[in-house]
């Protein structure tokens, strides 16, 4: 061995060393981080103390310069962190949210039924529709004019089960039903979800041809799948409606021949029109995700998916703390989406789905510690995609 190499090995054995004290004195550090949870427990105490810990970071920075002040900062930011997690560990072992969850999976059945009440929304022939019959083998399907009225009638027990869409391969989220989500928080949980693959077709009074055509109707979801037909055919004007097979129906009532619908085949036959035009989605591979709420918070077994929306603190990185977290616990997340809050200025509500096979100890204490801070946190439901 050379000399340089020589060295090495005598700094790695004093990094060894090192290591084997900050070990000690890491674990030592965690043993009186639970004393504090303990004294906070009797005193009715929050576990975030922001001010102690910015008097941390200050008094043992204020002799180092700045690049060693960053990397403190960085590294204690991380101990605060897992400390934090500790108390909360010790203090949430038995919250609301815990057990809301332990009475969903005792209270709901065994097997997810094949018939229920159903509210989907459109009319007869929406892909809303195509989803609940892959979901339930019996569905007594009742209509909803708009994703707004869908969720009343499940949150008020008209319907035991909704299906909406909330989010597209190619279009993107269904950023309406998000905002519902939000706003039926607590009261709509998510127990099912289902990938639909959907084709569009370009559909008219039987007969008619491309060329004849002067408007198009459809739902926007549809319209911007559609976007490269669109660029093709500046000469047609889009016209939004609520729904594809809505927009169907609208046109084989209608008067005009001028007029088509961007729907599925199947509204085709449904309502006696003519396909102009087949598969006008920018890609075969489109497919819509959707939710299937209900307004009674069950978990049936085997779930593997977590649906969460959240809020965080104005700090720097208390999002990636959030995020870090989950890696840390072994979870994938598979989505996360963020929404404006209405009336407050740059704030958003995140919206998260969790790959978890099995609701761990420890994945169920960290959405407990989650739920106990002070920013607002829903738990929207533990399911399986099928």
């Amino acid at each position: 061995m050379d000399e340089k190499t020589l060295d090495l090995e005598k700094i790695r054995l004093e990094i060894n060393e090192t290591d084997n004290e900050l070990v000690r004195l890491f674990l030592r550090r965690m043993e009186l981080s639970g004393c504090v949870a303990e004294y906070k427990r009797q005193n009715n105490k929050p576990v975030f103390d922001p001010a102690r810990e910015r008097a941390i970071v200050n008094r043992i920075t204020k002799d180092m310069d700045a690049e060693m002040a960053s990397y403190f900062s960085m590294l204690y930011n991380t101990i605060f962190e897992i400390s934090r997690a500790k108390q909360n560990k010790m203090l949430l072992e038995d919250t609301s949210l815990a057990q809301d969850i332990k009475k969903a999976k005792e209270n709901t059945p065994e097997y997810f039924p094949a018939n229920a009440s159903v509210v989907c929304q459109g009319v007869e022939g929406a892909y809303s529709q195509k989803a609940c019959e892959r979901l339930f083998r019996r569905p007594d399907i009742t209509y909803a004019d708009t994703f707004r009225n869908a969720f009343e009638k499940v949150a008020s027990g008209e319907c035991r089960y909704g299906v909406v869409p909330i989010e597209n391969s190619l279009h993107g989220s269904v950023t309406d039903v998000y905002d519902l989500l939000k706003e039926f928080k607590n009261r709509i949980h998510i127990v099912r979800t289902v990938k639909v693959p959907i084709h569009h077709v370009l559909l008219a009074k039987k007969g008619v041809k491309l060329c004849e055509i002067k408007e198009v109707y459809s739902h926007s979801q549809a319209i911007g799948q559609c976007s490269e037909f669109f660029t093709n055919n500046p000469q047609i004007n889009v016209n939004v409606c609520k729904n594809t097979a809505m927009a169907a129906k609208m046109v084989s009532e209608s008067d005009r021949s001028d007029i088509a619908a961007i729907s599925s085949y199947d509204c085709a036959e449904l309502y006696g029109l003519g396909i102009v035009s087949g598969d006008l989605q920018n890609s075969d591979n489109n497919h819509t995700r959707f939710i299937c709420i209900s307004g009674e918070f069950e978990i049936y077994p085997a779930s593997s998916k977590i649906g969460i929306m959240f809020t965080v603190p104005h700090r720097i990185g208390s999002l990636s703390s959030i995020l870090s977290r989950f890696t840390a616990i072994g979870v994938n997340l598979t989505k996360l989406e963020s929404r404006p809050i209405k009336g407050r200025d740059f704030e958003f509500m995140f919206y998260a789905e969790i790959e978890s096979y099995g609701l761990t100890q420890e994945l169920l204490s960290y959405l407990c510690e989650l739920d106990a801070r002070p920013e607002e946190f829903v738990f929207l439901g533990n399911y399986t995609e099928v």
